[in-house]
């Protein structure tokens, strides 16, 4: 009777433990410019779903990721990892993606019982053994590529199999999502990627969309209005899934982009604006790495909040790990924010925060960044081989725009932060493969040999 007892107490812990744990939803927009929504003060594009679910929880106003680029990001969010310790520092090539030897968010959720989904843009591998169905995700809906004409239904998946038919990528991953939470409430809790394509080029938007952005001149401009529009539609609709299933107050919503606008010429332009940020997609300067963050889960994180303490995506998979009771590896990157939203915890996240992409590196520790980055910033030249600048020294307290170079007056703050990038930098390693693709990117060189000043003409690592 004792063993029977004791049986049913397990079991009763274990169902309860189950019924606790949330469902998570990772929210990625592509390419969006930090000034870009309604949150951040934009005027000219409506943005009221985003909005919405920033006024649910927590934006933060330095909230960034771990590369300036679509893959990279995307590797170091499913790992929870900066790519840059397993190589994955560009965008991969025919043959590259997240090396098998890294376990994903998705594996580590599945194993504690959670139903997985990813629709959307992948850009992490297109061999058989890298694709999403063999990451850890029990259902896929998107293409494998980094980029997608958002009208064809050519190269779209649902698992391993071409669609018939596709009306619009961005409305379509909306109604994909929205299936998704439809087909698994009441279920065990799931965990759902949706990585758009908006507002990546081709620039390709609805002519209805377009209509309603008809008041911005600029043809770029409105187009990426109108691109901006169907994701933030798109996020309403599965919003209001969520609220009409119930399970609205049980799910944990991350959001951000995968990296700065592209805004200097070289990059794919699509109209997006940074300000108050300098810098472009592809740069280490606030424009690339600095982006739209948002963590909302009612009732435990406070409604309308406000963060203003750094932190990186590498974070969101920590925090998902912690919010499902699951264990975080001991290699990794990222920390639980729950405890310092909730006011747990008051101190930094992390101590300090770091990049490196090729020979573009960053450090920030405090209010003071040290970077090196790419010079087409300065000349808008869209020259590839132009090379890095020198290490220049920020403090981004009162200069945000990274306007005002400290280097030369401050000679010890620029040796103690280029020491502590070194160390970092340590226990990184050498970059699997270059970066090609057509459009824009380099092929890498070696990286890694701390922030020393390069001269126009030699080497650099870029990538799309």
């Amino acid at each position: 009777m004792k063993a029977f007892i004791l049986l049913c107490l397990a079991s009763v812990t274990s169902f309860v433990a189950a019924s606790a744990q949330p469902n998570i939803l990772f929210i990625v927009g592509d390419d969006m410019g930090y000034a870009d929504v309604g949150f951040h003060g934009c005027k000219d594009i409506p943005t009221p779903n985003l909005d919405a679910l920033a006024a649910s929880g927590a934006r933060f106003t330095q909230g960034y990721v771990s590369g300036p680029y679509c893959s990279p990001t995307r590797a170091g969010l499913l790992t929870g990892r900066y790519q840059t310790r397993f190589g994955h520092e560009f965008n991969p090539g025919a043959g590259g993606g997240l090396p098998v030897s890294e376990t994903t968010v998705a594996n580590r959720l599945k194993a504690a019982g959670y139903a997985t989904g990813l629709v959307g843009k992948w850009h992490l591998g297109d061999a058989p053994e890298m694709r999403p169905p063999q990451r850890g995700f029990d259902e896929f809906f998107g293409f494998l590529g980094g980029a997608h004409d958002y009208f064809s239904k050519n190269g779209i998946l649902r698992g391993n199999e071409n669609v018939a038919e596709l009306d619009h990528t961005t409305d379509a991953f909306g109604r994909e999502a929205a299936a998704f939470i439809e087909h698994h409430k009441g279920d065990s809790p799931w965990f759902l990627a949706l990585t758009f394509n908006a507002v990546h080029t081709p620039m390709q938007a609805t002519p209805e969309r377009l209509k309603k952005m008809e008041a911005i001149t600029d043809k770029t401009r409105r187009t990426y209005a109108a691109m901006m529009l169907a994701m933030d539609d798109a996020i309403g609709v599965v919003r209001a899934k969520l609220a009409s299933t119930g399970q609205e107050e049980n799910t944990l919503i991350a959001f951000i982009s995968d990296n700065g606008g592209p805004t200097m010429n070289g990059v794919t332009v699509n109209g997006s604006i940074n300000a108050p940020l300098r810098g472009s997609k592809r740069t280490t300067l606030e424009g690339g790495i600095r982006v739209p963050f948002i963590v909302s889960w009612p009732g435990k994180v406070k409604a309308g909040s406000v963060y203003e303490k750094p932190v990186i995506q590498l974070d969101l998979t920590a925090t998902a790990l912690a919010a499902a009771g699951v264990e975080a590896p001991a290699n990794a990157d990222g920390v639980d924010l729950l405890p310092f939203l909730s006011g747990e915890k008051t101190t930094q996240p992390h101590e300090a925060l770091y990049w490196r992409f090729g020979q573009q590196n960053a450090i920030r520790l405090g209010d003071f960044k040290l970077v090196t980055y790419d010079t087409n910033v300065d000349t808008n030249a869209g020259d590839r081989s132009a090379g890095v600048t020198g290490p220049c020294l920020y403090n981004l307290q009162e200069d945000i725009g990274e306007s005002k170079d400290l280097a030369a007056s401050m000679p010890d703050k620029v040796t103690e932060l280029k020491a502590k990038w070194d160390a970092w930098n340590h226990s990184n390693v050498a970059p699997l493969w270059g970066a090609k693709e057509k459009g824009e990117g380099e092929a890498s060189g070696k990286s890694g040999k701390g922030m020393k000043r390069k001269k126009k003409g030699e080497a650099k690592a870029k990538a799309k």
